[in-house]
């Protein structure tokens, strides 16, 4: 865990448990990261889908439902269904439906939206803060999310193309493959000026990424 040394500075932790991901409760913390190796099936499936060529590019609003005993439950699309003929696809499908569950219920969401996508090129490649509460990203093949911490570039700069003279002389922290990351946004409440700043990596020629991120839209 690295904390800043005051605690009104935007600070990350990582660790190797499910529960790192409670940490993004703290005020201080606009990172948390679960630090975990994909199944072997599920990473074997991951590169399989993209070697197979062809663009996945899939989103899904998902409803949440909740019993009298507050346990959350989310009834799943099928995903990538093109490539259910692949070894280790029903893996694959319940290590996402696994992680949507374990978001739903740490946020109390009424509704989440799901993006499931095939890269070749980087999606945002200038370093950003998301509009949004809290983003569940992973990557589950191909270079993961880049980060960086407070202070290292001006904030009013970020997103637009005036970031790129500072961009020069920073470097960031990147997810590995399978890590589970939450990035706190700008609308998390009382996160205004604090969302943490990334952007998509870089892709060399050739190479794929397979990204999976989550929203709390309700």
């Amino acid at each position: 865990m690295h904390a800043a040394d005051q605690m009104t500075v935007p600070a990350w932790v990582q660790a190797g448990s499910m529960d790192t991901l409670l940490e993004i409760f703290r005020d201080e913390i606009n990172l948390a990261v679960w630090q975990r190796p994909l199944a072997t099936s599920v990473e074997r499936f991951s590169d399989a889908l993209l070697q197979c060529g062809g663009q996945l590019a899939e989103s899904h609003t998902l409803d949440v439902i909740t019993d009298d005993s507050g346990n959350c439950a989310v009834r799943m699309p099928r995903l990538a269904g093109a490539m259910s003929h692949l070894e280790g696809y029903a893996d694959f499908v319940a290590d996402v439906a696994h992680l949507v569950d374990a978001f739903a219920c740490l946020v109390d969401a009424q509704i989440i939206g799901l993006r499931l996508r095939s890269l070749e090129q980087a999606m945002c490649p200038r370093w950003h803060v998301d509009h949004v509460p809290v983003r569940l990203v992973t990557s589950y093949a191909g270079p993961g999310s880049e980060w960086l911490a407070e202070g290292q570039l001006p904030r009013e700069h970020l997103g637009g193309p005036g970031i790129d003279r500072y961009a020069r002389h920073v470097h960031g922290q990147a997810l590995g493959v399978g890590e589970v990351a939450l990035l706190k946004g700008e609308r998390w409440q009382g996160n205004t000026g604090r969302g943490l700043i990334h952007r998509s990596p870089g892709v060399r020629q050739g190479e794929r990424r397979l990204l999976l991120t989550l929203d709390w839209l309700k």
